[in-house]
């Protein structure tokens, strides 16, 4: 069931603008707060409509989008980022490791909230600051696994004799190393994903994140907030889609770990 919501929330993201019955900016305020089908609504708008009368179907869809590429995104350079750092502690040893692992110690005690707000007051807020903003969140987690899992296995004989045999360090880290501790880094994305989809929609509930006139479920939140007593829809059904999507990552990843993890077998 996990696996079947997160198709529907990826196949949504990589269809949307096929899939989109109106314009997510267009302004119809004669439909102003439509309610969707079940509160009395209509098919014209059958998730509603916003304060504005803009289709709630087609933003929510678009938020999706917006959601699950700003989440892969995030994630996808976190991961990269981290892991290079700890195959490099693993391989420099000495002051460059010491480095990294204080620099990893700093990430780790350093409240990300306040380093986001520092981060867009100073530089300001575009969508590929955001997206390299949230990759932070994280990233040490992938440097300790990938420097732990490294060094098990340059003390294992593959990598040993590969290493022998005049292989070049990145040769040996890229093609033997990286393949034998994928397994763990995947599992390890699957927990950070939920983790950035979530910090995202607080960010952009306050207004941090994604700038209109794009939108993104935490962005839809937040302008469903003053409208909580009126217009419920408008909050409720992109935090039901955010509690859906991060359960279905989250349970994947258990999913994963178990298959992965030859001890629980």
């Amino acid at each position: 069931m996990a696996l079947a919501y997160l198709a529907v929330f990826v196949a949504t993201a990589a269809v949307a603008q096929f899939i989109i019955p109106y314009d997510p900016a267009a302004i119809d305020l004669k439909a102003r707060l439509s309610p969707p089908i079940g509160w009395g609504g209509s098919l014209a708008h059958p998730f509603g409509t916003d304060e504005l009368g803009r289709d709630m179907l087609s933003r929510l869809v678009q938020s999706i989008q917006m959601s699950v590429s700003i989440g892969l995104g995030a994630t996808g350079l976190g991961a990269m980022v981290g892991t290079s750092l700890g195959f490099i502690a693993a391989h420099l040893r000495g002051w460059i490791e010491q480095a990294i692992l204080a620099l990893i110690d700093f990430q780790a005690t350093m409240p990300f909230l306040i380093l986001a707000l520092a981060v867009l007051a100073f530089v300001g807020n575009s969508l590929a600051v955001f997206v390299c903003l949230l990759a932070l969140h994280g990233w040490e987690r992938y440097a300790r696994i990938a420097r732990s899992l490294a060094i098990s296995a340059n003390a294992q004989g593959y990598a040993s004799a590969v290493r022998q045999l005049g292989a070049h360090p990145l040769h040996v880290y890229w093609r033997h190393i990286l393949p034998n501790v994928a397994a763990t880094l995947i599992v390890s994305m699957t927990i950070s994903f939920p983790e950035i989809i979530l910090v995202e929609s607080g960010l952009s509930f306050l207004g941090l994140g994604v700038q209109p006139p794009s939108t993104s479920l935490g962005a839809l939140v937040g302008y469903g907030r003053d409208y909580l007593a009126r217009a419920p829809w408008i909050l409720l059904m992109p935090s039901l889609v955010i509690s859906l999507m991060a359960l279905s990552v989250c349970l994947i990843g258990d999913w994963l770990r178990d298959r992965f993890d030859g001890t629980l077998r």
